[in-house]
């Protein structure tokens, strides 16, 4: 059984539809093999503590600005790790870069999702860079992390029309819908072992997400 940790920053909408699939999720993926064991966030304030403890998770908190340095707070994120014998890392909305010391420590165990179609418009407020670029399509890339923004092998990948009358905030909220639908499977069959190593793309049941 793969003991993974989800960590959040904010709301935790990605996290709460992680939960919802390994509690209520088609029996046609594999949630058997690995199991969510605890929410951390390096806020106190994140509302999506709450969600998690409604969901009868384990949630912690390290605070990295109570802990001041980077490499106090990741020390202290590694500890919390250990106890809870994490395995694996799902990163939802998770505002920090981990350094390359804690991605050693779990290779290509560490997933993210983020708002575009990578290597275009990593970084923060990616809906708003797609709509300043006047590009016609945007969408979700959930990948391996590597220590860098944004960065690492792609393992897959759902395209969102850009429309005219798109907002930042609109189009976003379009990406997240398709992210809260894809990422649970990927977590599930990339914890299970099932993808393809060599092109890191994963075939969802159905042929799309």
């Amino acid at each position: 059984m793969n003991r993974f940790a989800i960590l959040i920053s904010g709301r935790g909408s990605n996290m709460a539809s992680i939960l919802n699939f390994w509690a209520h999720g088609p029996g046609s993926y594999p949630t058997h093999a690995s199991e969510p064991v605890v929410v951390v966030s390096n806020r106190p304030d994140a509302p999506g503590l709450a969600l998690a403890r409604d969901a009868g998770v384990p949630t912690e908190v390290v605070d990295h600005r109570a802990l001041g340095s980077k490499a106090a707070f990741e020390a202290e994120l590694l500890s919390v790790l250990e106890r809870y014998d994490v395995h694996g890392l799902v990163l939802a909305g998770f505002m920090r870069v981990l350094s390359a010391a804690v991605v050693a420590r779990f290779p290509e165990r560490i997933l993210n999702v983020h708002p575009s179609l990578l290597p275009s418009f990593a970084g923060l407020d990616a809906p708003g860079q797609a709509i300043a670029a006047g590009v016609k399509v945007s969408g979700c890339t959930i990948h391996f992390v590597e220590a860098a923004v944004d960065a690492g092998p792609i393992i897959a990948q759902a395209a969102v029309p850009v429309l005219e009358t798109d907002t930042s905030e609109r189009l976003q909220s379009r990406i997240q819908r398709i992210e809260h639908h894809l990422y649970p499977k990927v977590i599930a069959k990339v914890f299970a072992g099932q993808y393809e190593r060599a092109g890191r793309i994963i075939a969802l049941e159905g042929g799309g997400p």
